[in-house]
């Protein structure tokens, strides 16, 4: 995104981006084959996993000479907002953050050795952490230096997408100092990883142990450029949560719309009644804010280190989008009456994702908590 006079603008190439994403998720995911994965072990397709690879969706957001497009982070807001419009679940958003650490904290050989291969479609995870408090000032999950190697002990609890990743990224304390420690799945054992149930069935998320697993000290990312790459993470994961739930926000609005203009009460529409047209309305407002913020941040933010605008920008897109996810979801079952309590109604999958999208990277007081300190004196 390119921001001039305090207006956000596309490029050609991301305009394209947004009505390409917008085809193929409308295309790949309408809600019967979203409700068709909802069982399965992976909750995705392989073989949509694989069309969003060859689009070059992986690396869209990374250098050319590690086989990205260069288009920068904020082209990834638009894949992000459209898939949360088709509640399109992959492990898009796990190894794209996973390749943002690397590319910002990592040295030259482990950009030279990872980033291509995440940009060809290995997938990749964040184990960041150790219980499920986003709030949480340090990690418990220590490395300790033994000759060439460095062992791991800890475990780390909502791990997105871990089932599938081949390549862990995971937040330890090394010497007293944050580190970002690159662990293969080859060196896991199958009982390393636990499933664990999430309100939002389009997720996935297992409890990893890390405990005696060794690495080389090559494997590892330390110093200031890892403190600097996890602080940066934590706001980049709130700025794709806030896209996805944004999206999702729209499409819980048009299912919302579409019944207000079949369902007849006393011989009318129910949407020509007040008390369901005002709240409609909020849903739209506080959805366009939500939009609004989202592709602010996304145009205020670059490959290098975060600045406190962009810190700004990325916390209140996320405490914005929380709400009017939140928001849309529960009128949506309202809406409805008492159809939408039940599991056949589409609009409980809007509010199982609210639930989940409050949990991901802080809930909206978790960042207006934090925006208090950068924003007053």
């Amino acid at each position: 995104m390119a921001k001039a006079n305090n207006v956000i603008t596309f490029s050609d190439e991301q305009a394209m981006v947004l009505q390409s994403a917008r085809d193929f998720c409308a295309d790949k995911s309408p809600v019967t084959a979203v409700r068709a994965l909802l069982p399965g072990n992976t909750g995705y397709s392989d073989d949509v996993w694989q069309e969003m690879v060859a689009l070059g969706w992986l690396g869209i957001a990374l250098p050319e000479q590690y086989g990205g497009s260069g288009l920068g982070f904020g082209s990834v807001v638009p894949l992000a907002e459209s898939m949360g419009r088709g509640l399109l679940s992959t492990p898009f958003f796990s190894t794209t953050l996973a390749a943002q650490a690397i590319l910002r904290a990592g040295e030259s050989q482990q950009k030279d050795t990872w980033l291509p291969r995440l940009a060809e479609g290995t997938t990749a995870t964040l184990a960041l952490l150790d219980n499920e408090d986003w709030g949480a000032p340090d990690t418990t999950c220590t490395a300790t230096v033994a000759g060439s190697e460095i062992t791991l002990q800890g475990t780390k609890w909502y791990v997105p997408d871990a089932a599938v990743a081949q390549l862990f990224v995971v937040h330890a304390s090394l010497d007293g100092e944050s580190a970002l420690v690159l662990v293969e799945r080859a060196q896991l054992a199958d009982s390393a990883l636990q499933s664990q149930t999430l309100i939002d069935e389009t997720k996935r998320a297992c409890k990893v142990d890390f405990s005696g697993v060794s690495v080389s000290a090559d494997a590892v990312m330390r110093g200031p450029l890892a403190a600097s790459a996890l602080r940066d993470i934590h706001l980049l994961g709130a700025l794709l949560v806030a896209a996805e739930a944004a999206g999702s926000a729209a499409a819980c609005l048009d299912v919302v719309v579409d019944y207000l203009k079949t369902r007849k009460q006393f011989g009318r529409l129910i949407g020509s009644y007040q008390g369901l047209k005002h709240p409609t309305v909020e849903i739209l407002t506080a959805m366009d804010s939500a939009r609004c913020h989202v592709y602010h941040a996304a145009s205020v933010i670059g490959d290098e280190a975060l600045s406190e605008d962009a810190e700004v920008a990325c916390r209140m897109s996320k405490a914005q989008a929380t709400d009017a996810i939140t928001f849309a979801g529960d009128r949506a079952i309202q809406f409805h009456g008492g159809m939408g309590f039940t599991y056949e109604c589409d609009a409980q999958l809007y509010m199982r994702r609210a639930q989940w999208v409050q949990q991901q990277f802080g809930d909206a007081y978790h960042h207006r908590k934090r925006l208090a300190a950068l924003l007053l004196d």
